[in-house]
C-alpha cells in the first residue's frame, strides 16, 4: 500500500510516517518503480505500535526503546516494566504540575469579579509573574 493508505489505516498522517522513517523508528519503506513508498502488514503493525505508545505519552526516545524491546524476543519483561514505571513517574510529575496550575488559575478566576470594572486578578497575576522575571515593565 502507498503512504496515503498506510496513513489512513494506521491513524497517522503521511507526514508523521515520513518523520518516523527519517528518525529510524520505522524502517525505510520499499519503493515502487516510480519512487513511491510502499508499506506492508509488518509496517502497519509497527506504525500501530508507535501510535499507541505515543498516545500513552511515551517520548520518541522511549518509543525507540520500546520498539527495541518489542523486536527482541529474548528480552526480559522486567525491562519493559521498568520503562513503563519510569514513564508513570514522569506522568505523575506532570499531573501534579498541571493540578497546581489548574488550582492557581481556579483561584484567580474565583477572585475575578467578572463585571464591568477593569480590575482583574488574573491579569494582575500574569503581569506580576512577568515582572518577577524581568523587572517592572510599563505596558
Amino acid at each position: 500500500m502507498n503512504i496515503g493508505q498506510a496513513a489512513r489505516r494506521s491513524g497517522l498522517s503521511a507526514k508523521m510516517i515520513r518523520y518516523y522513517e527519517s528518525i529510524g523508528l520505522l524502517t525505510p519503506a520499499q519503493r515502487s518503480g516510480s519512487g513511491y513508498r510502499l508499506y506492508g502488514a509488518a509496517d502497519l503493525h509497527t506504525l500501530g505500535f508507535i501510535k499507541r505508545a505515543r498516545d500513552l505519552g511515551f517520548s520518541l526516545d522511549e518509543v525507540a526503546r520500546l520498539l527495541e524491546l518489542w523486536r527482541d524476543r529474548g528480552r526480559a519483561s522486567a525491562d519493559v516494566k521498568a520503562l513503563a514505571y519510569e514513564h508513570i513517574a514522569t506522568l505523575n510529575l506532570r499531573i501534579a504540575e498541571l493540578a497546581s496550575l489548574r488550582d492557581t488559575l481556579q483561584g484567580l478566576a474565583d477572585h475575578c469579579q467578572g463585571n464591568e470594572r477593569p480590575d482583574c486578578p488574573i491579569l494582575d497575576e500574569l503581569q506580576a509573574g512577568y515582572e518577577h522575571r524581568l523587572g517592572p515593565v510599563t505596558p
